[in-house]
């Protein structure tokens, strides 16, 4: 078993040709790698003008994300954890002056500019519809995820290795209606840090393809062609270097933490192997009996540091990503914000189909708030409303109603991703793009 998913790896990540890998070692593009005498290709019709990479983090366990994000301390009716680490704290975005966890308030100005709260609901409390909310609820056609729409049209723009999505943690994705291995940092560690894995032959590989090409463009190549190795083409130094990198970055990997995830992500998308990794961050994660909700408090400040590192190591001279990757947070359902949806009892949560909040992070979004929350018919827990596109206020005779927010989210990802808004509007039947949380 342990052989064949190797083997799995093996011919995922090399690709064919090893032109991805390739690539990575000479810095020269996948189109001219293929097609020498082609100085540039054609951009396929459906890319939009910045495709980005995405990095989703998901879950069926359901989680309290929402209970602590901005948006959800305005009502003196939702309860929060007492822990000084928690402790709701000011936060401004535009004109609106808002309150969070602790823990929020402590991303850089620079994460926080680029991060947009979007308020939804799910319309679901079932853990195991976590794949049918990753179809946003069947609004995807032809029960595709929203992932793997966005992976299938980026894939060709980005000329990764692959178009499916890589999946890092136990979440069920699927591609095309086929369900996707998991690929476990610590396998992917086993296979590209060998000694005769990949990394390790980036400066031969580097080497075979300049000389390739330097000896092609100097008997048949045209002036431009004969420039495209002084402008693309990695040094030896570069390319030595960038080996080294992702290789020491590979060793760190001690199991699935999410450090762990995050070296895998980066290393997975350094070396353009998908537009989409898939993983997982706990918020809090099912706590129906969580005393003085004390796990909650420990798993956000773990995740949001883990953020920082994620885009820390995002923005290494040698990866240079920190402007192409976008970040998503979205889980199956939220949680409970009115202690009568939990028995009246402080410690824990129940479910909540109503109420999610997804955090997305990336040079495409702004730092904003997208909708809010407000009481439920029967008045024992919280909502999301519906909103407003153009300015992302609160508004239940907004263009967006609340049962239209979960696509609205969705759309707005795609479009931050790069997906064109022809892709958008033909594929995902509800919601739409949201101009509020886009720059």
């Amino acid at each position: 078993m342990e052989n064949s998913r190797r083997g799995f790896l093996r011919s995922s990540l090399y690709g064919a040709g090893f032109l991805a890998l390739r690539s990575l070692a000479t810095g020269i593009p996948v189109s001219i790698l293929a097609n020498p005498h082609s100085a540039r290709a054609d951009v396929p019709a459906t890319c939009g003008p910045s495709p980005q990479y995405l990095i989703l983090a998901t879950s069926g366990s359901g989680d309290p994300l929402n209970a602590n994000v901005p948006g959800t301390y305005e009502d003196a009716g939702v309860y929060h954890s007492q822990d000084p680490t928690m402790a709701p704290t000011a936060m401004t975005f535009g004109s609106r002056s808002l309150k969070a966890a602790l823990p929020w308030t402590q991303l850089s100005s620079s994460i926080l500019a680029r991060t947009s709260f979007f308020h939804h609901g799910t319309y679901t409390n079932g853990h195991g519809d976590a794949p049918k909310v990753n179809r946003l609820m069947g609004a995807v056609k032809r029960q595709e995820m929203l992932v793997s729409l966005i992976a299938k049209t980026n894939a060709a723009c980005m000329q990764t290795v692959q178009q499916q999505p890589a999946v890092l943690s136990r979440n069920l994705i699927t591609f095309a209606g086929s369900v996707l291995p998991t690929l476990s940092p610590p396998n992917l560690q086993a296979v590209l840090a060998a000694p005769t894995g990949p990394l390790a032959q980036l400066q031969t590989l580097r080497d075979q393809d300049v000389n390739k090409l330097n000896d092609l463009f100097k008997t048949t190549g045209n002036t431009a062609q004969r420039a495209i190795l002084d402008k693309y083409a990695l040094s030896q130094t570069e390319a030595r270097s960038l080996s080294q990198q992702l290789l020491s970055d590979l060793s760190a990997i001690k199991g699935t933490t999410r450090q762990d995830q995050n070296i895998a992500a980066a290393v997975l998308i350094k070396m353009n192997v998908t537009p989409v990794v898939v993983m997982n961050y706990s918020f809090g994660g099912d706590n129906h009996g969580d005393t003085g909700l004390a796990g909650e408090a420990k798993e956000t400040l773990a995740s949001t540091l883990a953020i920082t590192d994620l885009i820390a190591r995002l923005s290494q001279p040698a990866y240079n990503l920190q402007d192409k990757v976008t970040i998503a947070f979205q889980n199956v359902f939220g949680r409970t914000l009115k202690m009568d949806s939990h028995s009246g009892n402080p410690d824990g949560r129940n479910h909540n189909a109503t109420h999610h909040c997804s955090v997305f992070i990336g040079a495409g979004f702004k730092g904003s708030v997208i909708g809010g929350i407000e009481l439920n018919s029967s008045g024992n827990d919280y909502r999301a409303t519906g909103f407003d596109a153009t300015t992302g206020s609160i508004s239940d005779s907004g263009d967006v109603p609340y049962e239209q927010t979960l696509g609205a989210a969705g759309k707005t990802l795609g479009a931050a991703c790069g997906v064109p808004a022809s892709v958008l509007d033909d594929q995902i039947t509800l919601g739409k793009v949201v101009p509020a949380a886009l720059v």
